[in-house]
This record gives C-alpha cells, structure tokens and sequence, in this order.
C-alpha cells in the first residue's frame, strides 16, 4: 500500500479514539521506506505527543515494571517510558517500533498492552492510538515470527515506496530538488533492496535523504562527493546520480523562466526532468510571495512547451500536490488544462481501470 494511503488510514485510526474505535495498526515493510516517519508525520499533523517504545532495545521489565513490596502485599510500579495523562496529555500516540525484532518475552509482556490497553494496573489513556511497526521477515533483519496471538490483536497493512508521494513529501521537506530530479529521471531508483545479497548500502526512500545531505555537506568538494553518495546509496545509484548532477550546469536560466524571459526547453531528457524539479522548488518557495500567481503561470505556461507532454502534466501534477488548491485559481491553469484534456482524461481513464 502507498504512503499516502497508510497515512489516511492512520489519520482515521488517530480520531477514532475519541469515540472508542480504534484497533491497533501493525505497519509492515522492508528497511528504509519510511515506517517511523510516517507514523511521526500523524502525530505531527495532529499536534499530539509522540512516545516511541523500541521493544527491541527492551527487557520484559521495561514494560511491566519491577515488584516492589506494599506492605503484606507486592505491587509494580508503572514505567516511566508509557504515556499518563497527566505527564504527556489526553491524546497521543503509542508508537512500538521494532516490533518484530523483540524477543519473545518482551513481545508476550506486550499482548496485554496492546489488546486490552493495560499492564497489570496500568492503563493507557483512551485518546491515545497505538502503533505498532517491524520488518518483514524476508528483510534480513534481525526478525522472530510473529506469534499468532500477538498478530491478531492488530489489522495489518505492508508499506510500499511509491514515487509520487515521496516527491510530494520531499519538495515540502525542502529535500534537494536535483535529487528529486534524478529519481523522476530513475524512477526505478527510489528503492532497490535485495535482501538475497545483503547489501549495505543501498536506494531507499530513507538514504536518498542521505544523500541529500551529502549534498549539503560535499557539494564543493567534488573530490568527495562521489564517495559520499556511493555511501549513502550504493555503488551503482552514486555513479548514476553523481554523473546527473554533472550534466545539471547545462539546464536554462530557471529565473529567466520563472520571469516569463526564457521558454527554451533542453533536448536532453534528464535537463528537463531537472528543470521540472527546479520549478516545483522555487514555485513553493514562492507561496508566501507577492509574485506567487505570476510564478504559477508562468511555470504553467513552460508546461505547454514540453517537446512530450506527459513531461508537462508531470510538472504541474507535482506542482499541484506541493501547492495546494491555490494552483486551481490561476487563470492560466484552465487554459493549460483545457490543451492537455485529451492525455489528462487518458490518464485519468487508466487510473480508473487500475
């Protein structure tokens, strides 16, 4: 399932809560796709405290706590590291990461938790969801079966990359629009894991944000760089991307374009995929701004000049999910949207029948 369908799924197991709904969600998926920070991106949205329990670091104690003797009686006190209403708040969200990396005694520790909202006296406060995320099995990782009760306390949905969503979260997260460029130009790039080699670098949704910060880091010292991105995302993804960003002096003058002053469009097919990126970028940059619809129409305007035109709808559909409904109000879309009608509801039929 792609990001964006978890995290509408998550969403609604959040506000469930408030009227007692909710079922504990079990996110599965290979190493790197972005399990934690989607489950972060909820709590976020929601204003909400986030308490992230990696059970694979845990001893069964850690949960359950340690005996201590009241009396004629022997209690347990309540870990500090599980959310209270009156330290974290009504709301929340219990995240168990690492799940399936837990040994079996810490994993039989969280059944209680997890099903019936409580250990022993404890109990988690009703607003709070719960969460829960590990590898698949085939991964490679450090990974025991899940037991069958532990799994049928929980519905489960496995994570799949998937392009356009995480271009649409890297250009509001500010990620390096040359490397959002190469993976419009490889798009089979995003995430390539073979768990059969073992490898220990290599393209992940997580590593390409690596690299991006290799950019920042290395970009003017191109005697490093090379070595960085191999690093951060492999031998063979570095070498593709590191000669990409060689090739990106040859792009137009993007202010010349946004400025209405240049409508060439490069031959080569990476410079353009360059080019959209670029224009995404400084279009969102631009929202804030006085010029802001002079830059959408303009932008909307070097779409219609793609020598491809599906090059063109790629460049305002990634515009559209990085603007918003502010896009839908220049006059200029309408007549960009009436000259593409023909591929859009083509692709729109396609979409349907998938």
């Amino acid at each position: 399932m792609r990001p964006s369908h978890i995290c509408a799924i998550l969403d609604r197991e959040f506000a469930s809560t408030a009227f007692l709904a909710h079922t504990p969600v079990m996110l599965w998926g290979p190493p790197g796709v972005g399990k934690s920070r989607i489950v972060a991106q909820i709590a976020q949205a929601h204003g909400v405290p986030l308490v992230d329990i990696r059970l694979s670091q845990m001893e069964p104690t850690d949960l359950r706590g340690i005996p201590f003797r009241n009396g004629a009686r022997v209690e347990w006190s309540v870990p500090a590291l599980l959310p209270e209403e009156s330290r974290h708040g009504a709301r929340g969200i219990l995240f168990l990461d690492e799940i399936t990396s837990a040994p079996p005694t810490v994993t039989a520790a969280a059944y209680q938790l997890i099903l019936d909202r409580r250990l022993g006296e404890y109990q988690v406060p009703a607003g709070w969801a719960i969460f829960a995320a590990g590898n698949r099995y085939g991964d490679r990782g450090l990974t025991y079966l899940m037991p069958s009760p532990l799994a049928n306390r929980f519905t489960h949905y496995e994570i799949e990359p998937h392009l356009d969503d995480w271009v649409a979260w890297a250009h509001g997260s500010g990620i390096d629009e040359r490397v959002i460029a190469f993976l419009r130009f490889r798009p089979d790039l995003l995430f390539h894991f073979d768990p059969a080699h073992n490898p220990i670098a290599f393209p992940s949704p997580r590593s390409w944000e690596y690299a991006h910060r290799a950019l920042a880091k290395f970009s003017d010292a191109p005697h490093l760089l090379l070595e960085t991105l191999r690093a951060c995302v492999g031998d063979a993804a570095g070498v593709e991307l590191k000669a990409f960003l060689d090739h990106m002096h040859e792009m137009p003058d993007i202010d010349g374009i946004l400025e209405g002053r240049t409508s060439e469009v490069p031959q080569a097919i990476d410079l353009q995929y360059g080019i959209a990126a670029a224009l995404v970028r400084r279009a969102c940059e631009a929202r804030e701004m006085p010029h802001a619809e002079r830059t959408y129409t303009n932008v909307l305007r070097y779409a219609r000049k793609f020598p491809e035109r599906e090059m063109g709808v790629m460049l305002v559909t990634d515009l559209q999910r990085s603007i918003g409904k502010p896009l839908f109000a220049v006059p200029e879309f309408s007549e960009w949207a009436a000259s593409m009608s023909d591929l859009v509801l083509y692709d729109l039929q396609l979409g349907c029948r998938a």
